[in-house]
């Protein structure tokens, strides 16, 4: 990638080099969007590429894939990427390559989806710690995981993040947030095991330094691992703070590379910004956590994603030290330039419209409207992904009506949230 324009550039524009000896050219990462987008045997094809071509000239730091699954039985929506083993190396090394032409450093997030997984993507039960169905529209009682089972799904994790280095990625990301499956692990509401998974907060954390471990075991020291974990799933009784804390000191022990810290699930999405007033009110959702395990996280560089949308406020953040690296997601999907529409245009603002039921009143007696704006939300992002990946223009004008109508056109399991 080209250097980084001057222009307009504060403490966004300088670099950072990761543990791995990765250098990012900036501070500000495109986070992960599920696209949707991949063929139907689960290879990246030309839209993806296309896409991928749109966002390289836009001067990220980093980049973030979409949700990429280690299991193709388990998906969180149709049309994701999977990497089972190197069957689809070309395809994901011709991906990798519509980005690396012009664009910086690019992580695949990897994820299973456990509970989570959508029964419109495949036939298979959904699988879990537990068999405690998530409470959101359409959820599924998922099969309780066996030892065996949980192991065999570790090594998934391995196998994907060698295939993914071997395409020409620079590093993964494990989706540990937003009610995925390692999520589900680390939460009391959805493991209530009682073996070595599970029982008390130093076994629920197992599974993801498990993960971590398989991914390590697999790939070169100078590859780059990463985690978006959650802050907390903000559900009463559930994954706290103080838990989050303790994950994120066993993984900077591991060696993790980057902390990308986000929240909540899909049954309590604070990640899509269905907060209180007062919290939206605040910009960046996860901030105040992030200040409270820069301790614990010593010089591990932490990524805070959710609800930045002024340099501003991107700039005082990094100025405090409150994260090492900006994380945006649904900006990207109207200004697929966002860095250079900061650093070169001195843009103040990256515009992003509220996408929410109308008629809330009406609605809002026959459904819980959370989930429903949630999942609202998303799609309506997703169908600008699927403008640019189609070589258009994003549209900013398009209506929630229009973007609900074709959800219900899908069926009721459209209707559930299916992305992070």
């Amino acid at each position: 990638m080209s250097s980084t324009p001057t222009s307009h550039v504060g403490r966004l524009g300088e670099p950072l080099t990761l543990p791995s000896g990765l250098t990012l050219p900036n501070r500000l990462m495109k986070s992960a969007l599920s696209e949707g987008l991949a063929e139907a045997d689960g290879s990246p094809g030309a839209r993806l590429e296309t896409l991928y071509r749109r966002w390289s000239t836009g001067g990220y730091g980093l980049l973030v894939t979409g949700n990429v699954a280690v299991d193709l039985r388990h998906l969180n929506e149709p049309g994701n990427v999977v990497i089972e083993d190197d069957r689809h190396l070309d395809a994901l090394t011709r991906w990798t390559g519509s980005y690396r032409g012009h664009g910086g450093p690019i992580f695949a997030q990897l994820n299973h989806p456990g509970r989570q997984a959508n029964r419109r993507a495949g036939r298979n039960r959904p699988v879990a710690p537990s068999a405690i169905a998530a409470r959101v529209p359409g959820a599924a009682r998922p099969r309780a995981l066996t030892d065996e089972e949980i192991r065999e799904i570790v090594k998934r994790f391995g196998a994907a993040a060698a295939v993914a280095e071997a395409a020409g990625f620079d590093g993964v990301q494990i989706h540990g947030a937003h009610g995925y499956l390692v999520t589900q692990f680390l939460s009391p509401i959805s493991n209530r095991r009682d073996d070595a998974w599970g029982g008390d907060p130093e076994r629920r954390r197992a599974f993801v330094l498990e993960v971590l471990r398989a991914v390590r075991a697999e790939v070169g020291p100078g590859f780059s691992v990463g985690i978006k974990l959650n802050s907390a799933d903000f559900q009463r009784g559930g994954f706290t703070e103080e838990e989050s804390r303790e994950v994120v000191r066993a993984l900077v022990a591991e060696g993790i590379d980057l902390i990308e810290v986000s929240g909540g699930s899909y049954e309590a999405p604070a990640m899509m910004g269905v907060l209180a007033e007062s919290t939206r009110a605040r910009e960046a959702y996860f901030l105040d956590y992030a200040r409270t395990v820069r301790e614990v996280a010593g010089r591990t560089p932490i990524a805070v994603t959710g609800g930045f949308r002024t340099r501003a406020a991107m700039e005082e953040a990094l100025a405090e030290g409150d994260c090492d690296v900006v994380g945006i997601g649904r900006p990207t999907c109207l200004t697929p330039d966002a860095p250079r529409a900061l650093f070169e245009d001195g843009r103040e603002r990256l515009e992003v419209p509220a996408i929410g039921v109308g008629a809330r009143r009406v609605i809002g007696r026959l459904t819980d409207i959370r989930p429903l704006d949630s999942a609202l939300n998303v799609q309506w992002h997703a169908d600008q992904l699927h403008r640019m990946a189609a070589g258009r223009d994003p549209d900013p004008t398009v209506p929630w009506w229009r973007t609900l109508g074709s959800m219900v056109r899908h069926g009721p399991a459209a209707l559930r949230p299916k992305r992070g």
